[in-house]
């Protein structure tokens, strides 16, 4: 017998429950289902542990999140010796979450463990927050953020209020996989259990006011379009706004209810153009100054303006962060506030512009690996320093350090700030993404993904980036590349020299391609999905005819070449 269906009749019997039993004495009858569910253990990746929801070892349910939970109580215990420890839960609208969220609160109180959890659904950056206003030792968010319907997870947060790095994230995953499921304590008394909501709301909600809100002197007179995307935004941002002083919001109302099936969209991704399409139709209707939407669990944020021919567009998430940047940088210039010890941070996949950005205000630019998790490590370890912005091309912001996640409701207000201090000026967001490419130079990204699920789909992304590995292309669209840095082996690889430079890096599995005329092409596995995606950032020195239009489309053209070459 295998060791895939020896592992499956381990669940088919205690300490696992009838129904669980039941469930999986099925699958034997459907062996690549079988498969797919015990053929491995989840892990954390980028964003904690997230997969498909049902029974099995590879799949999140009642068992995996029950063993998730106690060895995250035994490591909390190794870690901290105070009498009581404290863990705040919170959860979005996926499927199942306020069960699951009732399953891990019960395993902490079982181990003795205090548990601050939300009265009802609440967003990731407010998790961040309040594990930091608690002064608690951990927080967990049972989320599968943008994932589709079928997917949820489980994130954890440190005392900080960023999400576990090394070496944390390895030792928990090593105690977790310690773990026997039969030493799974599920009974856990309600001693140790309070309910939080309205003062940590409150908190949350004035905090985002104070460090989005830039300019005294404005309008107000906007008009907003906002979609929730059948997520939790939706008890923090029209609260938001409506402190800040934004009377004219227009919530999408078919998308307004928590959901976890996303009934109106394909993908609850603000980065795709289909989740946000309900909304921009109607802001055209309404002739709205702006649309935003965010995604189940608001650590991201859509952008959609007008553009120069009165028709809506959205923002790339690297177009998003330049705006947001530059805009608070340029703010904290006018009132006298730039400091040596300012710094701003992105990722190695998001847009280079971001450098640049620094260097016009004297500042330091940081660079980490994908994931917000690694923005937040260097705003921990970096107290005696400001850090003012970070941003990813996956439309992530954050803003400040009282939250140390990304952040899409201080985000959101923000982005109305600014079209707000523009349209007082007779300006457009548009056109202030313009005046920034022209100040930076022309810069234009795309992302392509490819989903491969499975056994068969995981082996052939590791063959695809074994392959990019070890055969690099010598030419890409006609051009030399000049550098080839690889995160998992740590190397930046001058390929004319053949000198090899050291990547102070952690170790990751990502591979980026530097051309002669400065394009970049950066591959990865995704650490949430079975994707393995390609991003392409491309610019050039001046504008074509001084027209943004006319070199959006050269630089769109750029890509497509890159693309046709990679023969993707």
């Amino acid at each position: 017998m295998n060791k895939i269906k020896e592992k499956a009749l381990q669940w088919c019997k205690s300490p696992f429950d009838i129904q669980t039993q039941k469930d999986v004495k099925f699958l034997f009858d459907h062996p690549d289902k079988l498969e797919e569910a015990f053929y491995k253990e989840l892990e954390f990746g980028t964003g904690g542990m997230r997969g498909i929801m049902g029974v099995g070892t590879n799949r999140i349910n009642k068992y995996t999140l029950g063993k998730a939970t106690q060895g995250l109580s035994s490591f909390l215990k190794s870690k901290f010796i105070e009498d009581k420890i404290k863990v705040v839960i919170a959860y979005d609208c996926r499927h199942n979450n306020e069960l699951f969220s009732k399953i891990v609160s019960n395993v902490l109180l079982a181990n003795g463990i205090e548990v601050y959890m939300y009265s009802s659904l609440r967003t990731t950056p407010q998790l961040s927050y309040s594990v930091r206003y608690l002064n608690a030792n951990c927080g967990i968010v049972l989320t599968a953020s943008h994932n589709p319907p079928e997917y949820n997870g489980f994130k954890v947060y440190w005392k900080d209020g960023g999400q576990l790095v090394p070496p944390f994230d390895k030792e928990l995953m090593d105690e977790i996989n310690s773990i026997s499921f039969d030493e799974i304590l599920f009974k856990g008394l309600n001693d140790n259990l309070k309910i939080i909501d309205k003062e940590l709301d409150d908190a949350f909600i004035d905090t985002c006011t104070n460090l989005a809100i830039q300019d005294d002197i404005k309008s107000n007179n906007i008009k907003i379009v906002y979609t929730s995307l059948h997520g939790s935004s939706i008890v923090s941002i029209p609260e938001v706004l409506k402190r800040a002083g934004y009377k004219s919001l227009i919530i999408v109302n078919e998308q307004a209810k928590p959901d976890g099936g996303f009934p109106t969209v394909k993908s609850p991704n603000p980065e795709e153009p289909e989740a946000l399409k309900m909304a921009i139709d109607i802001a055209k209707v309404e002739n709205a100054d702006v649309v935003i939407g965010t995604d189940p669990d608001s650590d991201r944020l859509g952008v959609a303006v007008k553009n120069k021919k009165e028709k809506f567009t959205i923002l790339n998430g690297n177009q998003t962060m330049l705006i947001m940047a530059h805009f608070l940088l340029s703010k904290r210039k006018e009132k006298g506030l730039i400091d040596s010890k300012d710094y701003i941070a992105s990722t190695i996949v998001s847009s280079s512009i971001m450098k640049k950005v620094a260097n016009r205000f004297g500042i330091k630019y940081l660079t980490t690996l994908t994931g917000f998790k690694w923005i937040g490590k260097e705003i921990e370890e970096r107290k005696d320093q400001n850090f003012i912005f970070g941003g990813e091309e996956s439309c992530g912001y954050l803003i400040g350090n009282k939250i140390r996640d990304k952040d899409a409701v201080t985000s959101a207000l923000l982005i109305c700030e600014i079209v707000a201090v523009l349209k007082a000026k007779g300006k457009t967001l548009y056109d202030y993404m313009i005046e920034c490419y022209k100040l930076y130079g022309p810069h234009k990204e795309r992302l392509i993904s490819y989903k491969l699920d499975g056994i068969s789909g995981e082996k052939k992304i590791k063959e695809m980036m074994k392959n990019f590995r070890n055969n690099p292309p010598k030419k890409i669209n006609n051009q030399s590349i000049y550098f080839i840095e690889d995160y998992l082996n740590s190397s930046k690889t001058d390929v004319n020299t053949k000198i090899k430079y050291e990547i102070s890096l952690p170790e990751s599995d990502v591979i980026i391609f530097t051309l002669k005329d400065n394009s970049n092409i950066a591959i990865r596995p995704s650490g949430t999905e079975p994707k393995i995606k390609f991003y392409f950032g491309v610019n050039s020195k001046n504008f074509k005819n001084n027209d943004w239009e006319l070199t959006e489309k050269e630089l769109d053209k750029k890509i497509d070449s890159i693309i046709f070459d990679l023969n993707l």
